[in-house]
């Protein structure tokens, strides 16, 4: 996985666009800190990566309490 700053995607972008060929992804920081923003990748990863919804429909199930409750950051770990 390749690192590139801001200022060197915009300069040579040309070069981030053949590590994409290679498949491998690039990471975009930012700033001294070197924040880490985004992740650049391949489209034939990213492509390979999506789920059919309902796959196991008809083949599991399950079953809540009825007091159960859980907000939406619970749900996602915010």
């Amino acid at each position: 996985m390749k690192t590139i700053n801001v200022a060197n995607l915009k300069a040579d972008f040309s070069s981030v666009i053949d590590v994409l060929k290679n498949g491998d992804e690039v990471v975009i920081e930012y700033g001294k800190r070197h924040e880490k923003l985004a992740v650049i990748v391949p489209y034939k990863k990213y492509k390979r990566n999506s789920r059919k919804i309902g796959i196991l429909k008809g083949k599991a199930s399950f079953k809540m309490n009825a007091g159960y409750k859980m907000s939406a950051e619970d749900l996602l770990n915010i």
